[in-house]
């Protein structure tokens, strides 16, 4: 009983599967997938129902992913005092890799995942970060690119090789709600483990 209750205020612990649950709740990636066939006309991708949901399956662990790369990025960089105008600085960097550990043992426990699975899983995270940190996100896009992303690239190859450029603004527009979704479900947690 302790442990449980020490698991929800434990903000490492109880993240993951909020993001998880919230990422299935807002059917992000269903809603993603079902827009791009009705604006493009590319109905052939929801005809086999089987087909249809493993590129639901593949799509949402893409998702998980970039929700994770974020989540893992505003909780382990501290907001800048109320007053002033200073850049957030990261977590220590011990604390940093705890919290990062926590986390990811949270998720492979809630997600069920096989040891070979949780290192996939954790292989293309790390992908993702170094992609992610080598092209910087300094410059706002414009409403008309898509952005320089892993999860785009990776999501429009998935989806519709063969309309890349389709996909691709598609997958943005997907990023874009899956970050926003990571970004509040991280504060929620973070804020309510202060007031613990």
């Amino acid at each position: 009983m302790d442990r449980a209750r020490h698991n929800l205020n434990d903000p490492p612990v109880e993240l993951p599967g909020r993001l998880a649950e919230a990422l299935l709740r807002e059917r992000i990636v269903p809603r993603f997938v079902d827009t791009y066939v009705e604006e493009h006309g590319r109905y052939g991708l929801q005809v086999h129902a089987a087909l249809y949901r493993d590129l639901l399956g593949l799509l949402q662990r893409e998702a998980l992913i970039a929700m994770t790369v974020h989540a893992l990025e505003v909780a382990t960089t501290e907001p800048p005092p109320a007053r002033g105008r200073a850049k957030p600085k990261p977590m220590p960097r011990k604390d940093a890799t705890l919290f990062r550990r926590k986390f990811l043992n949270a998720l492979t426990r809630q997600q069920k995942w096989s040891l070979g699975d949780a290192l996939d899983f954790q292989r293309d995270l790390q992908m993702y970060e170094v992609l992610i940190a080598r092209t910087g996100t300094s410059r706002r896009r414009k409403p008309f690119e898509a952005a320089n992303h892993p999860f785009v690239d990776r999501c429009a190859f998935l989806l519709d090789s063969s309309f890349m450029e389709k996909a691709r603004m598609a997958a943005s527009r997907a990023l874009t709600e899956v970050e926003t979704l990571s970004a509040k479900v991280t504060a929620d947690v973070l804020q309510n483990d202060g007031n613990s």
